[in-house]
């Protein structure tokens, strides 16, 4: 098997298109009322799937995390320390919540984290120092 992307189970699909088209630079072409996403970022299929439309194909209910969650992540890479602190500097005055300041680990990477609206958490890093 190969991985070939992963998906989102979202609840408002049109604030979650907004906020990765139009806080993170996604390109979404997509329409904000469509129950599906389907978009490819660097390589990887990025998936948005509406909640209740899931759960009508699959005839099946699911628990979902709210608020602020560590399911999982998003990992964003950017050039270099600067361009870490400049995206989070830029996202977090679109909208975007602040989970981490950027700080620079003792394993050599500047990171920060943020959280899309759904609570999903994001890092944006980089191991390159200029």
């Amino acid at each position: 098997m190969k991985l070939e992307g992963f998906g989102v189970f979202v609840k408002d699909m049109a604030q979650m298109i907004r906020f990765y088209r139009d806080v993170l630079g996604f390109e979404i072409k997509e329409d904000e009322n469509t129950s599906n996403v389907f978009l490819e970022k660097d390589g990887t299929l990025f998936l948005f799937y509406g909640r209740k439309d899931f759960e009508k194909m699959t005839s099946s209910t699911f628990n979902y995390a709210e608020k602020i969650n560590g399911h999982f992540e998003i990992a964003l890479g950017v050039e270099n320390y600067a361009a870490v602190d400049k995206a989070f500097a830029d996202v977090t005055s679109k909208g975007a919540v602040s989970v981490m300041p950027p700080t620079t680990e003792p394993w050599g990477q500047r990171t920060c984290y943020i959280a899309d609206p759904e609570g999903n958490l994001i890092e944006i890093g980089s191991f390159v120092k200029e």
